[in-house]
């Protein structure tokens, strides 16, 4: 069986806009829940990095490590024309993702439909 792996280099930016935090990840919606609600201790957490500003996708996880490694090294202006490129408005591009969700009288959730 060959299925395609899928690996993910993404960049989250803080509420207050200031901090970045670059990851790699093979599953996208799982980190970004967990950056959303807090859920790994550390520099995430600590910077309240909630907001997922790039997302770029590999099949390889080498090279999606590798471009992990290469942009953890660049300076915050070149960080920043990246994201610029995708993502000039640096909308939330997981708007919604991993928001815990609050249970109603029916026992159902909001936003199921």
């Amino acid at each position: 069986m060959n299925r395609e792996h899928r690996c993910y280099v993404y960049i989250m930016q803080s509420v207050s806009r200031r901090v970045l935090y670059i990851g790699v990840t093979s599953n996208i919606e799982k980190r970004v829940f967990e950056h959303k609600n807090h859920l790994v201790e550390g520099f995430s957490a600590k910077y309240n990095t909630t907001r997922l500003v790039l997302l770029e996708r590999y099949s390889d996880i080498r090279t999606a490590i590798a471009r992990e490694t290469q942009l953890k090294k660049w300076n915050r202006a070149k960080k920043n024309w990246l994201i610029d490129q995708s993502n000039p408005h640096w909308q939330d591009l997981a708007e919604g993702w991993g928001e815990k969700q609050e249970e109603t009288k029916g026992g159902s959730t909001q936003g199921e439909r």
